[in-house]
This record gives C-alpha cells, structure tokens and sequence, in this order.
C-alpha cells in the first residue's frame, strides 16, 4: 500500500513538472504535438527533441539528442573589439545551441531516432546561417581580455558582476549559455527570449560592461551611460520587449543577434540607428511609412530587430532633408573619426568626404538633453557630453574629450577640411580678401591671429565699440529676447535648425539642417555679381529689418536699426537702402592674415567675386577715415573717400 502511495506521489510530481516545463517554462523550445512553437515535431515528449535518456552525444554532454553543427562562422568584430575569436568548440554549450539556430541541422534530426517529422519554420530572426558578425561574441579565445568598459572582475577572476550569479562565464568563456536559459523562456516576462534573468533597465548588459569603471590611461566609451537622456528619459517607445526608452537602456540601440549594423550590433546601419528614434512621433503601426525616407519599411517580426519607434522624438530626420550636414541613412555604417564606436583612433584622420555621422557630435552613451541647462559658451552643451574633438591651435591633436563646442566642430572644419568637396546646396560662397588658402579650414578665421572674428573661439574685446550689439539674441520672432549675449557664442548660434527650440522653435537644436543656406538659423542674404566691380544682381532696396528680412541673421544680435543710423560706420545707411548686403563688406568667420590689405578690422573682408581693384590699386580699407579703395557696382571707391561712376567720370559722392 506504501508503495504504491510513493508511486502515485511520484507519478503526481512529474507531471505536474512536466506541465511546467511544457507550458510556462519551455516556451518555444517545446516542439512536441499542441504546442504554440512556430515548428512542431510529431514526436511526443519536449524534452527528448534535445535531450536523450540513454545513448546520446558520445561524451555525454547534456545526454545530447540533437546532430551537431559543423558550420563554420565569420566571427564578429569591431574597432574597439579586444578579444580574439574562435570558432564554438564541437559540443561545447555554443555548438549544441547554434545546431538548430545556425539553419545547417535540420530541428529534429536527432542521434537515436534520426530525424522526426516537424512542420513549421524558425523565425528568420533566429537562424544565423554562417554569420556571427552581427550576434554578441561567444566561444572566444581564454583567458579574456580587460578593457577599460569591461567590469573589473571579468577577466581578473571571471565573474560578471550579476550579484545572482544567473548572468555568468562558462569554463571561462562566453557561450550561449551565458546569458540564455534555454530551459525557461519567460524570465523575463517582457522580453520572453529564454534571458538568464529579467533585463530591466539594461541589467543583462550591465553584468559585464560598466560605464563607471575608470581605467588609468583609457577612456571608458560607455562613460556617462548613468545620467544620460538614453538611459534615463521615460519616452514611450514600440517594437521593443519595455515600454520605455530607460527601460530599454542599452536594447533600444543595440540588439543581441542578427544585428542590422554587425558592429556595436546595432538596430540599423549607419546613422539608421539613431534615425529609427529621431525621425519625429510615430503612430502605432507595425511597419514604418515608406513615404520617410530614413526609416526602412519592414514589418518588425519576432526577435525585435525592426524599427524602434519614439513617441515622442524630435524629427531630426526632417532637418537632413532641408540644407543639411549629410549623413548615412542606411547603407553604410557611421563615417566615424576618434568618437564612441572608434576609440583606438589616435590622430584626426579627415571623415569620408561628404558625409558625417551622429556620432561624430554625438556620443549616445553619455548625451544629454538638450532642453537641459545651458552652459556659459562656448562650453560643450549636454547634447556633446563626451564627444572628441580636435584642438583649435593645429587642428590636428584630439581632446578628449572636448572641451568647447567649437573642437568638435574643428573636427570637419578645420585643417582636415581640405579633404572635403564643398556640395552647391549650402549656396553661394564668398571668397574673401582677407582669409587662408582653404577656406573651409575656418581655424585662421577665428583663431588668435585673425584680424577680427565673430567671439568663438575667443571672448570680445572693447577695444572698438560695438554701438549695435544687443544685450540679449532675439528669438526667431525676431522680438522676445532670448539668451543673453555673454562675451562668446557658440557655432550653433549662427548655423542651426530654423525651427529650433532654444530660441523659440519646436525642432531640434543644433546644425542638422536649415532652410536657410550654410545650415544658417535665419535668413541671411549674400550679393552676388556677375563679375568683380559689376552690378550687384540680388540688389534689397529699403530692407525689410524684420524676423523675415534679407538680414535677419545678423538682426539676431545687432539692432539693424542702429546699423541704419551710421553709429558706426558713416555710410551704412547709404549701402544697405541701396540693397546691398552685409557680406560685401563683411565675414561672417573672421578676417584671416593672409593679407596686410584689407587690415581685417570689424570683421572687414571684402568679397572678391564682388568688388575688385580701382584702376589696378589693390582693394584697401583705411580704418581711420572709413574709407575703401576698390570697385563695386560699376562705382570705383578712390582713396580720397569720393567715389566715381565708372563710363561717366563724374563723382557721385563724398
């Protein structure tokens, strides 16, 4: 009677195990008759597609069932990649998993039945083929390597630092294992991908790599992760396992297999993956509209590879497509130079020519809000937390990480720019008097040997007074008062989104892209000529000094109409009603030293594609009397400050 009580007991434990295991516990690995797997075997029993109780893997190993793979594997890689990969040991915890996710085994092929009959297919998510390039490392080369992301006490004892231990090497190695259960799919009862624990908040990712690990003489790339706006912004996000885009942490940039950019796996090539979040609000659909050119149109199948989808996003995307930096969006991966995905860089090689990437001014780990507080300028702003930039004295050395908003802008246009050819979108181009021979390297503009420059890379001096400069920038409307003027300015104070939210738009801050040509926040208009010293063909009569005005983005910090009044200079107001434009006159960078005439002063640098010389004198300025000598508009400026119309020799003016 005992005996047969302990039987029925028994009988009644395993299956209620039994039931556990093939219900809540298996999942998808459950490939037996009835269940919700997407392949379905005929033969009864879960376990035994896997597992065989006698006669299994020669060696025993897990009393294996399944045929092992003997595919062979690109191996993944990347620049700031330390270890050395190998291909997944016969038999070891890899090698059984990758048998059926590798595509080359048949699921079902086992040793002691041969091959059961299934019906159903993996998800393409899940299969692999020979390419673990765009999967997480596994079966590397021990013992492991440190590096400056890695937590301390991986390769020093091989311990990740999950306090459960659930997270964990395996004989010292990364396998699958490692962060999969293939017993129980639903650890994680959000991502229900078999993790070894629930990855809230990034907790799978953070038992081996630590953002806080400060190691002596390397920079950390995951340095600021704790307080950036990725890991901290509670936007509501789609097509991932958490609702948040700080739930998420590191999954709402990188995914763990078939990656869409193999490197730094993340969930798009190029500056997609940044694009997938910052191509405005979307609504709740599955698939992305493919009247958005940044975005691929894919339905997002199990597996969450597919577009990720902030509701509340700015619509970066939308500021590319007007006149705007050019920048990956889908084919390639981020043109990056000495930033978070290329840390070994050690000089400023030049960026492909005519494209940049996210992450050259941004370094997503450690990014800041740009609604967050402002730093006096020109100190690098919360969105560049991080990012590298180039010194202003050669153009040349890396700062890292930089310190003003400028070097990182140095690392394009300073002395790299030579490589760049200049697109025809951005408009029309000055050629100025007074300025080096490449003009896009624009370090002898603002830099300690300019004649005068615009206060960027050096706070103003009172040595000449500045009658029109404004206490406080106007905002776009060109009437609220904006930020006050300080001693200097940033780069995006000029050359910005002209819907931006600093100064009173609804987009995105900084220079992604512009209506205006040059990436400028506001109007700004240039005269054009068709030859030196002829008529001026964009002539602005009586100018309208308004928001919308020909000169709008000098409006933003100069009271045009004090312009108007001569305060500053004597004829001002005879050039501008007559409709010519500041630019004829005036650099918007600064008066390089190239040349001793124009001397440079008040940012004076004539443009020689629309003044030229006077009966073959060199164009000049004389500050003292405010006079120039050079021909303009079919009018020849004399020494003597008069000016005369060329073809009638009368003097027109004093």
């Amino acid at each position: 009677m005992k005996l047969k009580l302990l039987f029925a007991c028994v009988v009644l434990a395993s299956a209620t195990l039994f039931a556990q295991i093939t219900g809540d516990v298996i999942g998808m690995h459950d490939l037996s008759p009835g269940s919700t797997s997407p392949i379905v075997g005929a033969r009864p029993g879960s376990c035994t597609y896997c597992h065989a109780p006698h006669s299994g893997l020669a060696s025993g190993k897990a009393l294996w069932n399944q045929t092992l793979t003997r595919q062979v594997y690109n191996l993944y890689t990347s620049t700031t990649y330390n270890q050395v990969g190998e291909q997944p040991t016969l038999g070891a915890d890899s090698n059984l998993c990758l048998s059926c996710h590798d595509g080359t085994v048949a699921v079902g092929q086992t040793l002691v039945s041969g091959q059961v009959a299934t019906m159903g297919k993996m998800y393409a998510t899940d299969v692999f083929a020979n390419n673990l390039q765009s999967s997480h490392p596994i079966s590397v080369l021990t013992p492991l390597k440190d590096g400056p992301s890695l937590v301390a006490t991986l390769a020093a004892n091989g311990q990740t630092a999950d306090p459960t231990g659930a997270i964990k090497l395996v004989n010292g190695n990364i396998e699958c294992t490692s962060c999969h259960n293939p017993h129980v799919e639903a650890t994680d009862p959000s991502a229900k991908n078999f993790l070894a624990k629930n990855s809230v908040n990034g907790a799978m990712c953070l038992a081996c790599h630590d953002p806080n690990r400060v190691a002596q003489n390397q920079t950390n790339p995951l340095a600021g992760w704790t307080t950036s706006i990725h890991a901290t912004n509670g936007a509501t996000v789609q097509n991932l396992p958490y609702t948040t885009l700080s739930t998420n942490a590191c999954f709402s940039c990188h995914t763990d297999h078939n990656a869409a950019g193999a490197s730094w796996l993340l969930r798009g090539a190029g500056d997609q993956v940044c694009l997938n979040c910052h191509a405005g609000g979307m609504s709740g659909a599955v698939t992305v509209a493919s009247a958005n050119p940044f975005m691929r149109t894919i339905a997002t199948p199990p597996g969450l590879v597919g577009p990720v989808k902030a509701m509340s996003s700015l619509n970066v995307a939308s500021e590319y497509a007007k006149v705007g930096h050019p920048v990956s969006t889908g084919s390639t991966q981020p043109k990056v130079q000495a930033s978070a995905h290329n840390r070994k860089a050690v000089t400023a090689a030049p960026n492909v020519a005519g494209q940049t990437g996210c992450t050259d001014c941004h370094e997503p780990h450690a990014i800041g809000s740009g609604g967050s507080a402002l730093v006096a300028a020109p100190l690098v702003r919360a969105s560049q937390k991080e990012v590298w930039g180039v010194s202003e004295t050669d153009g040349v050395t890396i700062v890292r990480p930089a310190q003003y908003q400028f070097q990182t802008c140095l690392r394009c246009h300073g002395a790299n720019a030579k490589s760049f050819a200049r697109a025809s979108k951005y408009g029309y181009e000055p050629v100025r008097m007074a300025s080096a021979s490449e003009r896009q390297n624009v370090i002898p503009q603002f830099g300690a040997t300019a004649g005068s420059s615009h206060p960027v890379f050096h706070p103003r001096t009172s040595s000449l007074p500045q009658p029109s400069l404004l206490p406080n920038m106007l905002n776009l409307d060109g009437v609220t008062q904006g930020r006050a003027m300080g001693t200097q300015i940033y780069c995006t104070d000029c050359h910005n989104s002209d819907d931006n939210r600093e100064f009173g738009g609804t987009g995105p801050t900084g220079p992604h892209g512009s209506k205006w040509g040059h990436i400028l926040e506001r109007r700004y208009e240039l005269s054009q000529a068709m030859s030196p010293g002829q008529p001026i063909t964009n002539l602005f009569p009586n100018p309208d000094l308004s928001a919308n005005g020909p000169y709008a983005m000098c409006a933003k910090c100069h009271n045009l109409s004090n312009v108007l009044q001569n305060a500053s200079f004597a004829k001002h107001a005879q050039h501008i009603k007559a409709g010519f434009s500041c630019s004829t006159c005036h650099t918007g960078h600064g008066a390089g030293n190239s040349s001793a005439n124009p001397t440079g002063q008040r940012l004076i640098s004539f443009d020689a594609n629309v003044v030229a010389p006077n009966a073959g004198v060199p164009i000049s300025y004389n500050q003292g009397p405010n006079t120039c000598t050079l021909t303009c508009h079919n009018a020849a400026h004399n020494p003597n400050g008069t000016v005369t119309l060329l073809g009638t020799g009368s003097v027109a003016r004093k």
